[in-house]
């Protein structure tokens, strides 16, 4: 890989898996810094998003479980900021430290990111993104009756809670970011898609809503002007007809297939459909870069052969 800038975002699967505790999530993200410096060892500008649903989820629980007037519960925009200083904060130490072991001096900071979203987006009268745990059809029937809370299948894995996800506009702190990497701070930037914002006449306010990491990360790609934008995910490639006995891996496709597939339903919403989505949306901002969909295990064939999906522009 030759390319300079690089955006990757992690999924979830890099941070936690069936165990909450924050030690098993600093475990995890232990691990993924060790994979992580390979990008730094190849002297790639970096730039890490990551996402936020089951924190963000959870934390919204144990502030409906304390709220009082003592102990007020916080609102979402904030429980989104929340979240993304405690993940930062651990992947921060973590590449620290695993920066350290390879004998590399580099700054790392994590950055608290506020992404611009339209008050009009329609997103806001109709809920799509999941956070939180996964409960049964029947829970998660019972938790709508007793609250004013949405509830959704979530591909094939259980029923979640769903909040607003509203498109990202622009990013505030772009210009930071963008001269932090060129620093050479490796920079922690829109964690769990960032904490939305409205821009007013009077100002930045905070909203209810969680914005989708992938679209977000995307969004900063672009404006920092990154040569690739890495979504990593818990499988190496996309498939089309995935779990199916002609399942086929994409490698490299260009934008005007990747879109064909797309709008042949090819890919789940909520899971696989959104990282194409924002591929997409990176290539048609930037048709000289390059978007890869992988997973983490996968990230050193990625950086020696481009191995994963890889969506390039159109010859």
């Amino acid at each position: 890989m030759t390319n300079k800038r690089i955006v990757v975002a992690l999924g979830g699967n890099a941070i936690l898996s069936d165990d909450a505790t924050a030690s098993a999530q600093q475990d995890a993200l232990n691990r993924t810094a060790e994979q992580l410096v390979t990008l730094i060892q190849h002297d790639q500008e970096l730039i890490i998003s990551h996402g936020n649903g089951p924190q963000v989820g959870n934390l919204l629980l144990q502030q409906a479980a304390s709220d009082s007037l003592i102990t007020p519960a916080m609102p979402l925009d904030t429980c989104v900021a929340m979240t993304q200083g405690s993940i930062g904060y651990w992947l921060q130490n973590a590449l620290d430290n695993a920066l350290e072991r390879h004998g590399i001096t580099k700054n790392v900071v994590t950055l608290i990111t506020q992404v611009v979203v339209d008050p009009q987006d329609p997103s806001f009268q109709l809920p799509t993104k999941p956070i939180g745990p996964f409960y049964s059809e029947n829970d998660a029937k019972d938790l709508m009756k007793s609250s004013l809370d949405q509830y959704v299948e979530d591909a094939g894995r259980g029923w979640r809670k769903v909040v607003p996800s509203p498109k990202p506009l622009s990013i505030k702190e772009a210009p930071v970011i963008n001269q932090l990497v060129t620093q050479g701070t490796v920079v922690i930037a829109a964690g769990g898609g960032g904490i939305p914002v409205i821009q007013g006449k009077e100002g930045v306010t905070g909203c209810e809503a969680v914005i989708d990491k992938d679209f977000a990360s995307e969004k900063l790609a672009e404006l920092i002007e990154a040569d690739t934008i890495i979504f990593l995910t818990g499988v190496d490639y996309v498939y089309l007809n995935f779990k199916t006995a002609n399942e086929k891996k994409l490698e490299t496709v260009t934008l005007s297939a990747m879109k064909d597939y797309l709008a042949a339903n090819q890919f789940a919403a909520g899971s696989m459909k959104p990282k194409v989505e924002a591929a997409i949306a990176f290539i048609e901002a930037r048709p000289s870069g390059k978007a890869i969909i992988s997973s983490l295990a996968n990230i050193k064939q990625v950086i020696a052969s481009n191995s994963g999906t890889v969506l390039v522009a159109d010859p």
